[in-house]
């Protein structure tokens, strides 16, 4: 698959938690797109991540 654009390896079913996970991210922080597709959070536990998925991460920045 590949996040952010670049090729990631995942174990065979993991979902978009267990990739949230692996980068150490907040699932509340963040949004989350497959394929062109934006996830709710309340999705996050049950879709599965294929090896043909295209996912972005985009974090919430905050600042002043």
């Amino acid at each position: 698959m590949k996040v952010n654009g670049k090729d990631v390896e995942l174990k065979e079913g993991s979902n978009v938690l267990d990739l949230l996970d692996n980068y150490k991210l907040d699932k509340n922080k963040v949004v989350i797109e497959v394929n062109h597709i934006i996830l709710d959070g309340e999705d996050y536990n049950n879709y599965i991540i294929n090896k043909e998925d295209t996912v972005e991460i985009i974090s919430f920045v905050g600042g002043g």
